[in-house]
C-alpha cells in the first residue's frame, strides 16, 4: 500500500485536566498556611479581589446567582459543622495557641570570636584565627583543610597548626575539629576520660559503631565489661558540639482541622482564621459594569479566575470536613480513649464510604493536622493498616507505641531481644512474628538488643 494523506473523523473519549481543574486539585493538597499565602499571591495578580482585615462584608455583585453564593460564603467565613448552634464567642474559644517566634541566639562563630578576645595573639596570628572560626561550621567542625587555609592567609602550616590547636581548646569541647573522631578524643581528653576511652576512639571507632565489642576486649586485653563501661561514657560525648548554637529551621505545626468535644458528641470545626479575608475591590467592579470594551474583557476574565478560586476553596472546605467526619467516626475510640486505640484504616475505607478515589482521600490530608482533645496528630497517623493477630487487626500503630513503650521500659543492662519483645506483646494480645518486631523496630529507628545494653 502506497504512503497517503487523508481526512478521518474519529470519535475517542480522554480526560482533559482543564486549568480550573488542576486549581481545584492543587487547592485540596494544600495545608491552611500554603492556601493562605496562595490566596494572597493570587489576591496580588486579580485586580477585582483585595485582602481586609474585617471579617464580614456585604457582598453583590452582577455575575451569576451561583457565583454569588460563593463570594459571600466566602466572605462570611464561618466555621463548617457547626452552623447555628453556638455563638461566635464560642466558636473563638476552639481558636488554638501558637507559640511565638523564638529569639535569635548566639551562633557558635559568634561564642568561639568573643573568646579570642582573651588570647595574646598578635596582628596576624589574630587575622589567622578568625578566619579559620569563619570556616567552622553550624555543627562546630573545621570546613576547610589546613592548607587551604595556609593558602588563603599567607600562612604556613605550622602557624595553622598552632592557631587551630588554640582555637580547639575554646569551648565548647571538641569544637574545631576536622572529623569525628578528633571531636571525640579532644572531648574525651577535656572531661578526663581515661586511656581505653581514649584508644578505643582512636583505634576502634568503627568496631565501635558495628558493637564489635568482644573484639576490642580482645585486642586491648581488657574486660568486655571494662569496654562497656568505655563505651557508655564516650556515647555521652556530643558529636556535634556546636549544634547547641545553631538557629536551624524552626517548623509551627498550623493545624487545619480542630475536633472539639460538645458534650457527648465531637464536632469537626476548620481552622479558617488563617486565611486572608478577601473581598471585591469595589472601583474595578464598578468598571467592570461602565468600563470600556477592552478593560470590561479584562476585568471579566478575572471575575471567572475569582470565581473559581472560590470555587476551590470551597470544595477543598466540603472535601476535608467529609474526610474528617468519616476518620471521626472510624476512630472514635481514639478522641475518646486517646492515641492507644488507633483502628486499622486505610485511604480505601474512607475512599468507598464517601464514594470519592482514593487520590482525593490522599490529598484532602497531605500535609495537614488535627487538633484533638489529646494533642495536635498528622492525619496520616490515623491511616494504619491493619496486622492480623489471633483472628483480628491491630493497627500497626498500636503495635509500634507498644514496642517502643517495651523498649523504654526495659533494663538497659539486659534488653530486650526480639523474641522476647514477641513474648511481651503477645501477652498483651498481639500475637505477631519476630520479623514483624524486626521491621517495626528498624522503622522506629531502636537498635538491636546487643548495640542497646547499658551498665
Amino acid at each position: 500500500m502506497k504512503p497517503g494523506y487523508s481526512l478521518e473523523l474519529v470519535q475517542t473519549q480522554k480526560l482533559v485536566l482543564t486549568p480550573e481543574l488542576r486549581q481545584a486539585i492543587m487547592v485540596l493538597q494544600m495545608n491552611v498556611q500554603e492556601l493562605s499565602e496562595f490566596m494572597l499571591s493570587e489576591t496580588e495578580k486579580n485586580p477585582l479581589l483585595e485582602v481586609t482585615d474585617e471579617r464580614h462584608h456585604e457582598v453583590s455583585t452582577d455575575v451569576t446567582e451561583d457565583e454569588e453564593d460563593w463570594i459571600a460564603y466566602f466572605c462570611d467565613s464561618s466555621d463548617l459543622g457547626l452552623g447555628q448552634r453556638i455563638s461566635h464567642q464560642a466558636r473563638e474559644e476552639f481558636t488554638p495557641v501558637y507559640q511565638g517566634l523564638p529569639e535569635r541566639g548566639e551562633t557558635i562563630r559568634e561564642h568561639l570570636t568573643s573568646q579570642l578576645g582573651l588570647m595574646h595573639l598578635n596582628k596576624k596570628e589574630l587575622a589567622l584565627a578568625r578566619f579559620i572560626i569563619g570556616s567552622i561550621d553550624d555543627n562546630g567542625y573545621l570546613g576547610s583543610s589546613m592548607p587551604e587555609i595556609a593558602v588563603a592567609t599567607g600562612s604556613t602550616m605550622e602557624q595553622v597548626e598552632s592557631i587551630l590547636k588554640t582555637i580547639q581548646s575554646f569551648d565548647p569541647p571538641g569544637v574545631a575539629a576536622r572529623n569525628l573522631r578528633e571531636c571525640l578524643e579532644l572531648q574525651a581528653q577535656s572531661r578526663g576520660l581515661g586511656d581505653l576511652p581514649l584508644r578505643i576512639i582512636r583505634h576502634y571507632l568503627d568496631d565501635l559503631g558495628q558493637a564489635r565489642y568482644s573484639r576490642i576486649a580482645q585486642e586491648e586485653q581488657v574486660s568486655l565489661k571494662d569496654v562497656l563501661r568505655a563505651r557508655d561514657s564516650i556515647l555521652r560525648l556530643d558529636p556535634k558540639p556546636g549544634a547547641m548554637f545553631s538557629q536551624g529551621h524552626v517548623t509551627f505545626v498550623v493545624p487545619d482541622i480542630i475536633v472539639k468535644k460538645l458534650g457527648d458528641d465531637f464536632v469537626v470545626i476548620l481552622n479558617d482564621n488563617v486565611l486572608p479575608s478577601i473581598r471585591w475591590n469595589s472601583y474595578y467592579r464598578s468598571l467592570l459594569s461602565r468600563g470600556e470594551h477592552e478593560a470590561k474583557t479584562y476585568l471579566t476574565q478575572q471575575a471567572r479566575k475569582a470565581y473559581f478560586l472560590l470555587k476551590s476553596i470551597e470544595q477543598r472546605r466540603m472535601t476535608i470536613s467529609r474526610v474528617m467526619e468519616s476518620i471521626l467516626r472510624r476512630q472514635r475510640r481514639f478522641f475518646l480513649e486517646g492515641p492507644a486505640h488507633v483502628e486499622p484504616m486505610t485511604l480505601n475505607d474512607i475512599a468507598e464510604e464517601l464514594e470519592i478515589h482514593s487520590s482525593t482521600v490522599s490529598r484532602a490530608i497531605s500535609g495537614k493536622y488535627v487538633d484533638t482533645p489529646f494533642g495536635v496528630f498528622s492525619c496520616r497517623m490515623f491511616f494504619s493498616p491493619g496486622v492480623e493477630s489471633g483472628g483480628q487487626e491491630i493497627s500497626q500503630y498500636n503495635i509500634k507505641k507498644a514496642i517502643e513503650e517495651i523498649v523504654n521500659n526495659e533494663n538497659p543492662e539486659n534488653p530486650w531481644t526480639d523474641n522476647e519483645i514477641v513474648e511481651l506483646l503477645a501477652k498483651e494480645g498481639m500475637d505477631i512474628a519476630r520479623r514483624t518486631v524486626a521491621k517495626y523496630r528498624c522503622q522506629l529507628g531502636i537498635l538491636p538488643s546487643n548495640r542497646r545494653r547499658r551498665l
